[in-house]
């Protein structure tokens, strides 16, 4: 595995970004950059055993102010939303930013998707470990929260995600990340055209907002049920008619995924490359947004600015606003507790 380290540019205050690419022996590589530990790019090989770059992504890190769409970024302390930004942690009531139509998303004002980590790499494992201390207080959130997000990518073209962290005081975490496939191509177009299947029988139900009501839907003879491959674009023809794709303008949903442990909970296949991705995760759930509503200020590295659905997100995850319902899977890191968690991307040409 070769690594290559390159400066990314200067954020607005100064500090500078740095890049960091690790490439197989096929020639297949990644790119991360430490600020907000960005997965900037990913080549693989297609079916003419070209490589095709599957994100989306900017050339300099000026391209991320602002991170329309929050691209390609870790997210933190809590992945997706939380109803008016209200919940209670070890019986203290907490008021946390309202940063999205008067709800929490992301972690807040300034997440971790905003932060510049320390990064560690190593060459010979084909890793980059990233860490990051938020302090107490820290986005209205209790207790100084350590984490470490580890990516790893391997000489069969599969990328790791390892995610660590450990509070001094209960707090919340659920940590993911925010990349946007494409696997025609990082400026090729829409994703209408890719098949997507997800295992899983039910999905979380939400009102206007995108805040979940608490209602578990069984997928059952919806544009929901992805447990058969579908192509995308045949699920959408549905969001104008169907209750819950008009909430999220499209696909914008948690699936509450089959099984437990590690498991492989999803696929998506383009046809136009041959390339297919399937996706390992021991979380609960996964969050499939289509990018309905992505609409970038800044060219991508294809020179045009993205548009809705160049790209879509598949955000490993607990599910949103779990505070706030008994049952949904617990969302609270008990002081001194280890929250560990591992989702993979897998590459592959079919």
């Amino acid at each position: 595995m070769r690594m290559d380290k390159e400066s990314f540019g200067r954020l607005p205050d100064g500090r500078e970004a740095t890049l960091f690419t690790f490439t197989n022996r096929q020639g297949a590589s990644v790119s991360i950059t430490d600020f907000g530990g960005i997965l900037v790019s990913l080549k693989v090989p297609n079916r003419t055993n070209n490589l095709t770059d599957v994100l989306l992504g900017y050339d300099n890190v000026s391209g991320y102010f602002p991170n329309c769409g929050y691209m390609g970024a870790l997210i933190g302390r809590v992945g997706n939303r939380i109803n008016r930004g209200l919940c209670h942690v070890a019986g203290n009531l907490l008021q946390l930013a309202k940063n999205d139509n008067g709800n929490h998303l992301h972690g807040g004002d300034e997440g971790f998707d905003s932060k510049l980590w320390t990064p560690d790499p190593d060459a010979t494992a084909g890793s980059l470990t990233l860490s990051y201390t938020s302090p107490d207080g820290e986005e209205n959130y209790p207790g100084t929260l350590k984490v470490k997000v580890t990516y790893g990518f391997s000489e069969d073209n599969s990328l790791s995600i390892r995610y660590e962290a450990e509070s001094n005081r209960d707090t919340l975490c659920n940590l993911t990340n925010h990349a946007y496939f494409n696997l025609s191509g990082e400026g090729s177009g829409d994703i209408l055209d890719h098949t997507i299947r997800i295992a899983a029988d039910r999905y979380t139900v939400v009102d206007a907002g995108c805040i979940p009501t608490g209602e578990l839907q069984p997928v059952d003879g919806t544009c929901f049920d992805l447990r058969r491959p579908l192509r995308i674009g045949d699920g959408l023809k549905h969001e104008d008619t169907d209750p819950q794709m008009i909430c999220g303008k499209g696909y914008d949903h948690n699936f509450c995924l089959n099984g437990a442990g590690l498991r492989q909970v999803a696929e998506l296949f383009s046809p136009a490359t041959g390339i297919a991705m399937t996706v390992d995760t021991d979380q609960p759930g996964v969050q499939f947004y289509s990018g309905n509503k992505l609409k970038g200020i800044h060219p991508g590295k294809s020179g045009r600015a993205y548009g809705p659905r160049e790209g879509l997100c598949l955000e490993t995850q607990n599910y949103p606003d779990a505070i706030n319902h008994t049952n949904f899977p617990n969302a609270v890191l008990k002081a001194g507790q280890l929250y560990q968690t591992t989702t993979i991307y897998r590459f592959e040409v079919k």
